[in-house]
């Protein structure tokens, strides 16, 4: 009888632990997964365009209804800045051209405000090549 009620006491105990600790844990890391993006996240798109005139085309976008001061950063592989202008364009929207070159770049995209908040785009541009082989009987 002491055995079960031993195990019984140690099984509540348990469960308390698991209980009260389980909270705890949850915000360890932030309070869970929700990420959530901030107003200025949404305001700011990147797009690939595809290739033109031998060029990768990359699209930037920024509403920026207050108009206030903010800087198009743009960086090459090794985080050197290549680009750097700042704009106050409520509507801003800048077609961005890189080299078609047979190597692979990662270009970042990066708009700062005034207040030196960044968002950031990272992209990687890969090339694969495919041949096609066309058979037809005559």
């Amino acid at each position: 009888m002491k055995n079960n009620a031993v195990k019984v006491i140690v099984a509540a105990l348990a469960s308390v632990v698991i209980l009260i600790g389980n909270p705890l844990i949850s915000k360890a890391n932030g309070g869970g997964n929700d990420k959530k993006t901030s107003p200025l996240e949404a305001q700011v798109s990147v797009s690939y365009q595809g290739t033109a005139d031998n060029h990768i085309v990359f699209k930037v976008e920024f509403e920026n209804p207050t108009a206030q001061k903010f800087w198009l950063i743009i960086k090459n592989d090794n985080g050197d800045i290549i680009y750097h202008h700042q704009f106050t364009d409520t509507k801003f929207a800048k077609n961005v051209c890189f080299e078609n070159t047979d190597t692979e770049i990662q270009p970042t995209f990066v708009i700062r405000t005034s207040d030196n908040v960044d968002v950031v785009r990272q992209f990687q541009v890969s090339k694969a090549i495919t041949e096609n082989t066309v058979v037809t009987s005559l």
